[in-house]
């Protein structure tokens, strides 16, 4: 999810009361549910970004550790600035809980999109996918945004716990939605090819709980299409998404590419194209849960005409 989302359920947890437990029990909150971002100042290394992202950091050895730092930064806070002297010294034992809380709901919020999480590393780098709330979500932003407003204004814990129990009574459902909406396109694919989809995503759109954007893995090429709750109906667009994966040019690009090989690490649904120019080929890789929506992200390199296997140009 966005850090927005993130930063609203840390503060929503305080509200509802946990921000009592010990003095900066409202910012271990609110820190936590952020920290395992910090992996994006990849952006500031040559290392490929989407490689890297959603790794190290909210895997178990991020899980285990980054509450751990969070405690002990605010401890040193405290000793540094100890304030006013009728002010509490913080409580390590609750911040460092109040801190697992964050980073726990940091991972498992981020587990219910279509982006990926690496749950289990450095274990296993598996990606997982949720497929069932969409990365921006307003829905939880206005619920939960409004819990704690009006629980800052009238001074009580209520609406942030009452907006904290929409969150997860909404999550719920878009999970089972999520999989209900999974097995209906399953089921119409089977009908209308005769056989499996190789790999298929059922994912959330903005705004719109009630429909969902549909990529099927066909072999060969990628068709896409739109699911809808009402009416319940699959509708698959008109044309396809070839992959060009058997390529020269594109096993050159694997090979020469550090950028490209880096984007096939987070890459689910991969399709190649070729574009001649007037030294050789560029190679450009994306992924189709990113052409959708005019959403685009990718990497490319230029494998110059009678290039050797291998050398970078």
């Amino acid at each position: 999810m966005d850090n927005v989302c993130h930063t609203l359920v840390g503060a929503a947890f305080g509200e509802a009361g946990l921000k009592q437990r010990t003095r900066f029990g409202n910012a271990a909150l609110m820190i936590s549910s952020n920290v395992p971002d910090v992996d994006v100042l990849v952006f500031l290394t040559d290392t490929p970004s989407v490689s890297f992202r959603r790794g190290w950091t909210h895997g178990v050895v991020g899980q285990l550790l980054l509450p751990i730092a969070v405690t002990v930064i605010l401890l040193l806070v405290a000793r540094l600035w100890p304030g006013r002297s009728e002010r509490p010294r913080p409580h390590a034992g609750w911040l460092l809980g109040l801190s697992y809380i964050g980073v726990y709901s940091h991972v498992l919020l981020d587990l219910l999109n279509n982006y990926g999480v690496r749950v289990l590393a450095p274990i296993d780098w598996r990606w997982f996918y949720g497929d069932a709330v969409f990365i921006i979500d307003p829905w939880l932003w206005l619920s939960l945004g409004a819990g704690i407003w009006l629980a800052r204004r009238q001074h009580t814990a209520t609406p942030a716990r009452g907006a904290l129990i929409f969150a997860v009574c909404y999550i719920a459902v878009m999970v089972l939605s999520a999989r209900a909406a999974r097995a209906v396109v399953q089921d119409v694919w089977r009908e209308t090819r005769g056989i499996a989809p190789q790999a298929l995503m059922v994912g959330p759109r903005p705004f719109t709980p009630l429909t969902r954007e549909v990529i099927v893995d066909a072999g060969d090429h990628y068709e896409t299409g739109l699911f809808t709750w009402w009416p319940t109906a699959v509708t698959f667009r008109p044309g396809t998404v070839p992959k060009n994966p058997e390529s020269p040019e594109v096993a050159e690009a694997i090979a020469t590419s550090g950028t490209v090989r880096g984007f096939l690490v987070w890459s689910r649904f991969p399709f190649w194209t070729l574009t001649p120019t007037e030294q050789g080929t560029r190679v450009t890789v994306q992924d189709m849960r990113f052409r959708l929506g005019g959403r685009t992200l990718s990497a490319s390199t230029a494998i110059a005409r009678g290039q050797p296997r291998g050398q970078t140009p």
